[in-house]
């Protein structure tokens, strides 16, 4: 009886610990669930940068309406950032010397959020410093920035913004290189669909390095005050969609060749195909081109409307229906 009583006590042992293997193995299986993370005044965050040590992969940032002195590094990836109500504004700080957002990290959106009064010494302060892979803003607004806007380098990226506004940004600085909209280096696509800019000072309302880049139904304006050089700028090659936007360059632009120029700046990457479809160009300056191509591809224009004095449609290599 004794041994029977001992091996019975040690095959119950064994159940026991596989059963509790088991549980451990099916905790570790199972994700944590994604939090939401709330922040403003009465919150367990009172601003976002407060709240970035606890982000965790698939969590939200929400954040209250209110104006905050605060920027922030995000480092976790797979967030939502967002406002929760109208008038949410980051303002007049930015972090490492770059952004009020500066997200070094995958799979991010931002939504409803306003950045404004964003400077660095380097003339570059931007509302977003884009440093990871895959971006999308939305609902957004960039006020009064040097860029709006800023990515680096990086080729698998795809940064996408949509339904945002882009007012009164850029700037050019005396041996420091200018500042735009949004300026993206070196990534696998922009994608701009239902934003608008206006009144960009000096520099561009959007400078794209991207492989791609595709604007959409977007306006992109200079209005009475704006003293932007291009619209859109494609210094280096790479394909670009422009299709059903609302175009202006104003009385005060500083560049008065072109519009859009592709190749500027030496063209370095494949350029498959430069397409303007069903857009409208105003020119309210000097006279000028709507597209000046300056690689060998040849750009489609198609169904653009071109108004007021001295429009070429287009200087370089092109077709024309």
């Amino acid at each position: 009886m004794r041994g029977f009583e001992r091996i019975v006590a040690v095959r119950s042992g064994c159940r026991t610990q596989i059963l509790g293997l088991m549980v451990l193995s099916a905790l570790i299986a199972v994700p944590a669930a994604a939090a939401t993370l709330m922040v403003g005044s009465g919150q367990p965050y009172k601003a976002p940068s407060e709240a970035v040590a606890a982000a965790r992969p698939g969590d939200t940032i929400r954040i209250a309406p209110g104006t905050y002195y605060d920027c922030a590094i995000w480092t976790t990836g797979n967030l939502t950032i967002e406002g929760s109500g109208p008038g949410v504004v980051l303002t007049d700080k930015i972090c490492q010397g770059k952004a009020i957002f500066v997200i070094d990290a995958d799979n991010v959106t931002v939504d409803n959020l306003t950045f404004a009064r964003a400077r660095a010494a380097d003339g570059n302060g931007a509302g977003i410093r884009a440093e990871g892979i895959n971006l999308t803003v939305e609902n957004s607004k960039f006020v009064d920035d040097q860029d709006g806007i800023l990515a680096g380098d990086n080729p698998k990226s795809t940064i996408i913004v949509r339904n945002s506004e882009f007012d009164h940004n850029g700037a050019c600085e005396e041996g420091q290189g200018c500042a735009h909209g949004i300026y993206v280096n070196h990534i696998a696509l922009l994608r701009i669909e239902h934003s608008r800019f206006f009144d960009t000072q000096i520099a561009h309302h959007i400078k794209s390095r991207a492989a791609r880049t595709e604007i959409l139904d977007s306006q992109i304006v200079d209005g009475p005050d704006g003293t932007a050089s291009y619209l859109v700028d494609i210094p280096n090659g790479g394909s670009l969609l422009m299709s059903g936007n609302v175009l202006e360059k104003g009385p005060k632009n500083q560049n008065h060749s072109a519009a859009i120029i592709i190749g500027e700046e030496g063209v370095s990457q494949s350029t498959d195909a430069l397409l303007f479809q069903h857009n409208t160009f105003t020119n309210d300056g000097p006279p000028t081109s709507f597209v000046k191509n300056l690689t060998a591809a040849p750009a489609q224009l198609i169904g653009n409307v071109l108004k007021g004095g001295g429009v070429m449609p287009l200087i370089g290599n092109a077709t024309t229906r």
